[in-house]
């Protein structure tokens, strides 16, 4: 690697030398600050929220039980042996399979279904963060009317009443709202009860947007679709403002479908990707080429490129040069792949990018291999919009309203005044998993029990269809949904699986006991949605362009905490957002050029006002980010979301029009205030000049390492010596290893105050780097955990040899002999090492071991910790080859990380065995170690990056 490789960096104070930035990193430890006194408390705060600890922070007892020793040991069960149970966790309303790890009837652990067709065993952040929500001790915990506990033979009596309320005028004054859903039971129980009250309504409420994918697939083609992308079968990806690989119900599958075709080939990357986008995503990240424009101009550069393509009355239009280099390349490309490439518009975006879009993909003859469409599988069907049933409840048509799984008092668009109009609404009914906004103003708040502790069912994004089966009997005063429907239809105490059972004792038949125990069995039902045909529409007028004055404000939802529903769970609270590396909270995203205008800095607060609706927040700028595009986040601003996640951020739902509530223009100003954002970026930063390599299709291979020599002779070793390989070029940054190695590995949450000053514990980190200027910057992710190094200086700085060296070259930590010199951290140049500045345990009377892995030590204050190679899946695996009396067989031993990445970018393994997968991608020419002039002999190596365009560093 030659000294003149492009500039690396990571953010603006340090690509602008600041002198600032120079005293943080001067500073051994960025947490050198003094910590306000009150910490403590602040600790056992958010610990309580996010390992149950219910009770510890008030005086109220709480009724979940804490985990102890069998009296009577059950029956197959052993102590110690964790048992698998295949089931689902939701996330707007699709199934995510997984596999549940159970220790003593207590779920820790989360993965992906191996089987399961989308999936297939792959993971993404919510689907780990899932089991925190589980044992959270904020959620709703029984019945309750006007705030106060009832029973549920009060809620039967009560519903009795209103049934026959509604009988009298067949349900014209009842409405439901509910969350979407792809669940057949619940769908079918909705039917049930349209019929026995037929001119009661149903509104859907779907603030992640479901319900303006539908329009939009209605405005291109026609009619409502969900559009399944085939990524493995394409060559070529443009993308208008579309996160394809970005978080959300359809992250993994995207996610495996880009990584398998990018290894396609060996000597080039697979697959290239044009993207043109406002604000800087995962797939912008990994993008070949990407153009940077204002969201309001997706439409003109679609038509653009439908023209290129000569789609029938596509016009060029007023392009920059720029954007018109971007428009040729794309189309050349497109051209050469024909029916092998795709081009996605944003499920988000305006109709008129979503019909030229559909144009170009029919003239590309690209619905044959890479683009799919299926009706929709989240229903109900024809279902009204929250903004019919706002005018319903202000007219007074509305006597009685039933909210299910939705909180539309926080995350309606706030222009709508819902919680105002509830007022006006006789008999109000919630039911959800928390006591939230929309709970706190219904008459009536009836606990859901949550996904892991419900029998119920949904479909994955393919269609494919999950039932859910409990994982732990509920330890609070719950019902799950289908329970509380069946009420809601009149029956008397129904049991928990009664409704399930029935939705598929029909689709079953005579052979129901067998397949029911298969589908429980599997997790899955076998088939797909079938496919059906989706001709864009030709005719009629195109959707107007959003008018060009003011700034383009557009409205995206959070990377770690989604609309809002996740804002109670610290580990995704404290889980760094990919782009920004920004915890605890949300800010505004402006551009460098925009920002160098108006004086604002990071922190700075500002105001962002829309017809006359505002909103204040921290300013954040964004390289890459374009110039007269403004972002806000969703999900924050939550008022009773729990200890975790109130008062956290800005609420971006109060200014979101209702109409268009994606984009709108608006306007921004500087208001003088500002604050230190809880940012992770700087912190446990490395020196070096060339931490990311490149490679490109004219130099393939890196140049060869020069053979270092060592005064230190080599470790003996054993057997097996464990290693792993980091593909940098499958790397999409969404964070599912980090999350993943929190919950195995019981990483705790500290808080914002302590992230602040760089004291977060995580033991893997994904680090963000930049090249290039900080208005066009090329992007990079780079996974970074333990290197495990064969000459590692931890160990040999190490006073009372705390770190040690294993034989199988795993670096160790004996919690028991440290003494918090932190010697170690200091002499790591990986910065991988995490150190307790408190004691982050809870009590011993508190239920932690209902979250936390028992095979793990759980550390103490003045300990320090890091990546362990998830030793205990080691020997785990040695304790179950040994058993057999067989030697370990390649890809047995699979750590959290690597087993939850979605791309499979993370590889482990048995460097000694030269067939392994590790040894193979060792070989490999795009194989480098980090930071390899140091000597260090890392054992956690990396593979370069394919740039598609040319130029790769050797």
């Amino acid at each position: 690697m030659k000294p003149s490789a492009p500039r690396q960096w990571s953010s603006l104070e340090e690509l602008s030398d600041d002198p600032a930035f120079q005293a943080w990193i001067d500073a051994e430890y960025p947490a050198a600050a003094e910590f306000a006194p009150t910490a403590r408390r602040q600790f056992l705060k958010l610990m309580g929220a996010s390992f149950a600890l219910a009770g510890l922070t008030g005086c109220e007892k709480s009724p979940f039980v804490a985990a102890l020793p069998y009296v009577s040991q059950p029956e197959r069960e052993a102590i110690g042996e964790p048992r698998s149970f295949a089931t689902a966790v939701l996330l707007d309303g699709y199934a995510q399979p997984v596999i549940a790890t159970t220790y003593s009837g207590r779920p820790t652990k989360l993965d992906g279904n191996p089987e399961h067709p989308v999936t297939k065993g792959r993971s993404d952040a919510f689907m780990q963060a899932a089991v925190l929500g589980l044992y959270d001790p904020d959620r709703a915990q029984g019945p309750a009317r006007h705030g106060e506990p009832v029973t549920w033979k009060d809620v039967a009596a009560a519903i009795a009443i209103l049934r026959t309320t509604w009988g009298s005028d067949q349900g014209d004054g009842l409405r439901m709202l509910l969350g979407p859903t792809s669940s057949p039971t619940l769908l079918r129980q909705l039917d049930a009860l349209r019929s026995q009250f037929p001119k009661m309504r149903i509104h859907l409420d779907t603030p992640a947007g479901t319900t303006a994918r539908a329009a939009l697939t209605t405005a291109a083609y026609g009619q409502a679709l969900d559009l399944h992308y085939v990524l493995d079968a394409c060559d070529v990806v443009v993308s208008f403002d579309d996160d394809v690989l970005g978080p959300g119900p359809d992250q993994v599958r995207n996610a495996r479908g880009w990584a398998a075709s990018r290894r396609r080939a060996a000597d080039r990357p697979g697959i290239t990707l044009y993207a043109a986008e406002s604000v800087p995503s995962a797939t912008g990240v990994v993008a070949g080429e990407r153009l940077i424009a204002d969201a309001s101009r997706m439409a003109r550069l679609a038509e653009a490129l439908a023209s290129a393509l000569d789609v029938a009355g596509a016009k060029a239009g007023d392009l920059t040069p720029t954007e018109q280099s971007w428009i040729d390349s794309a189309a050349k490309a497109c051209r050469a792949a024909l029916e092998r490439t795709i081009v996605t518009s944003s499920a988000c975006g305006d109709a008129a990018t979503a019909v030229w879009v559909a144009r170009i993909n029919d003239v590309l003859k690209g619905a044959a291999h890479t683009l799919k469409a299926t009706r929709p599988i989240i229903g109900p069907a024809g279902a009204g919009t929250l903004a019919d049933l706002v005018r319903d409840m202000r007219a007074g048509k509305a006597q009685s309203l039933i909210i299910l799984d939705c909180n539309p008092a926080y995350a309606a668009a706030g222009v709508l005044g819902f919680a105002d109009a509830l007022k006006q609404v006789s008999s109000t009914l919630h039911i959800g998993l928390q006591r939230d906004e929309t709970g706190e103003l219904c008459e009536w708040q009836l606990a859901m029990a949550h996904p892991l502790e419900s029998w119920s069912d949904a479909r994955a994004v393919d269609g494919t269809a999950s039932i859910l089966q409990p994982t732990i009997t509920p330890f609070y005063d719950v019902r799950n949904v289908h329970q509380v429907m069946a009420m809601l239809l009149g029956e008397i105490d129904p049991a928990p699986d009664a409704a399930v059972r029935t939705t598929w004792q029909s689709a079953f038949g005579g052979e129901f006991d067998a397949r029911w125990r298969a589908a429980l069995h599997d997790g899955f039902i076998e088939g797909a949605a079938p496919f059906v045909d989706a001709t864009p529409t030709t005719t009629g007028d195109m959707p107007a362009d959003i008018a060009s004055e003011g700034l383009d404000v557009v409205f995206r939802l959070d990377p770690t905490v989604w609309d809002g529903r996740f804002a109670n769970i610290g580990w995704l609270q404290e889980l760094p957002k990919p782009l920004t590396t920004l915890t605890w909270g949300n800010a505004v995203s402006v551009s460098p050029a925009f920002a160098k205008r108006m004086g604002i800095s990071n922190g700075d607060h500002v105001e962002v006002e829309i017809d006359d609706r505002k909103v204040a927040g921290p300013a954040w700028i964004m390289p890459g980010q374009a110039d007269n595009t403004v972002a806000l986040y969703l999900g924050y601003g939550r008022r009773r979301a729990g200890r975790v996640g109130d008062g956290l951020g800005y609420d971006a739902y109060s200014i979101q029009p209702a109409d268009r509530p994606w984009l709108a223009k608006g306007r921004l100003r500087k208001t003088g205030g500002t604050e230190t954002l809880a940012v992770t970026q700087l912190h446990h930063r490395m020196e070096g000049f060339d931490l990311v390599r490149e490679v490109s299709a004219d130099q393939p291979a890196l140049p060869e390492p020069k053979p270092q020599e060592s005064f230190y002779p080599s470790w003996p070793s054993s057997k097996n010596a464990w290693g792993m390989v980091i593909d940098l070029d499958s790397c999409i940054g969404c964070n599912a290893c980090v999350a993943a190695c929190t919950a195995e590995n019981n990483v705790p949450v500290v808080g914002k105050d302590q992230v602040t000053v760089g004291r977060e514990m995580h033991w893997l980190r994904i680090a963000r780097y930049y090249s290039g200027e900080a208005e066009t910057p090329r992007s990079f992710f780079q996974p970074v955990p333990c290197m495990h190094c064969e000459q590692a200086p931890c160990e040999m700085g190490c006073p009372v040899h705390a770190t040690t060296h294993s034989p199988q070259g795993v670096n160790q930590m004996v919690y028991n002999r440290c003494i918090g010199t932190r010697t170690c951290s200091s002499y790591c140049p990986y910065k991988v090492r995490r150190f307790n500045f408190y004691d982050y345990r809870t009590p011993p009377e508190a239920p932690e071991h209902a979250a936390q892995n028992p095979d793990v030590t759980v550390r103490s204050r003045g300990v320090m910790e890091k990546c362990t190679y998830c030793t205990q899946r080691i020997e785990a695996a040695h304790a179950a080859a040994d058993k057999e009396n067989r030697a370990l067989r390649d890809g047995e031993v699979v750590t959290a990380c690597q087993a939850a990445c979605p791309t499979k970018a993370i590889v482990f393994g048995d460097i000694n065995d030269p067939d392994s997968e590790v040894s193979r991608l060792r070989r490999d020419g795009r194989h480098y170690a980090l930071l390899e002039e140091l000597g260090t002999r890392p054992r956690t190596t990396y593979l370069a990056r394919w740039r598609d365009n040319g130029g790769g560093q050797g």
